[in-house]
């Protein structure tokens, strides 16, 4: 307090003069139209500019979140959207099942917590496992197309083979026809995929886009994967055709685990069908 009144004491003459400027400078933009727009529009510039300042701070603490309620919104959409009513798509066969609706995937998603993408063999971390119902082979996507395969999960915690692995196989099929074909890796660019097995009737050119094929049980039909980069076509064959992807795989955030629904019943009628 001493001290307060010590400072006031010394500087009494400068704090004086600092007064009577303000009031002098109050009175001058009270009675002056001109000062006192410009006054006005300064203080609303500096004012807008700090607010806008401080509104973008805030909106980047607050896209975390959005992109959180995003993926919820996105993964209860997927699961809306993938219930199918019996009726309409089963009409042609008697039912005896009393549900009205089938839904064949179920969707769930997590978040990325490692990420490998420069080796020959990569895999990825997500931060769900047993606890939360995720198990191995289940297919992992995001909005920009295919991830990879969950491999070895934990309570709390699951692995993923990334497609940029040399086990990775992913059913593929060109977009505007049928012709099917095994997406694979060679281990050189994380942006560029290999499509093999392609038939040499199939036509193909650049640009043209690659989806999953649906016939392995662990995507659905339909995923995005990329576009024709480049091929080469040799002696009635297609020697390489390279996939460039939709997704950046060394940025990848939130993702969606899908599980299939009938999966166990499809692999023991093919597997029972392969011994006959």
């Amino acid at each position: 307090m001493q001290q307060l009144i010590y400072f006031f004491r010394k500087f009494k003459y400068f704090l004086l003069f600092v007064l009577l400027e303000i009031v002098a400078f109050i009175f001058t933009i009270q009675h002056h139209s001109y000062h006192k727009s410009k006054f006005i529009n300064s203080a609303n510039s500096i004012t807008g500019g700090i607010y806008n300042s401080a509104n973008s701070v805030q909106e980047f603490f607050q896209l975390k979140k959005d992109n959180r309620l995003l993926i919820e919104e996105i993964t209860t959409l997927k699961n809306s959207i993938n219930t199918v009513n019996i009726n309409k798509t089963r009409d042609s066969f008697k039912l005896y099942n009393s549900d009205k609706f089938r839904q064949k995937y179920q969707y769930t998603f997590a978040k990325v917590i490692n990420n490998n993408f420069t080796n020959r063999n990569n895999t990825l971390t997500i931060n769900k496992g047993l606890n939360q119902g995720v198990t191995s082979d289940l297919g992992v996507i995001n909005s920009n197309g295919i991830i990879g395969v969950t491999n070895s999960t934990s309570k709390n915690y699951t692995t993923v083979l990334s497609i940029l692995n040399n086990s990775s196989k992913i059913n593929a099929r060109l977009k505007n026809s049928n012709h099917f074909g095994t997406l694979t890796w060679d281990g050189e660019d994380y942006n560029i995929l290999q499509l093999i097995d392609i038939p040499r009737q199939a036509q193909i050119k650049n640009g043209d886009t690659i989806i999953t094929g649906g016939k392995s049980a662990i995507f659905p039909e339909g995923i995005n994967i990329g576009i024709v980069n480049s091929f080469k076509f040799e002696n009635n064959q297609y020697k390489t055709i390279n996939i460039e992807l939709f997704n950046d795989m060394s940025n990848l955030g939130y993702v969606q685990i899908v599980k299939n629904l009938e999966r166990t019943e499809q692999l023991t009628l093919e597997k029972e069908s392969a011994n006959e």
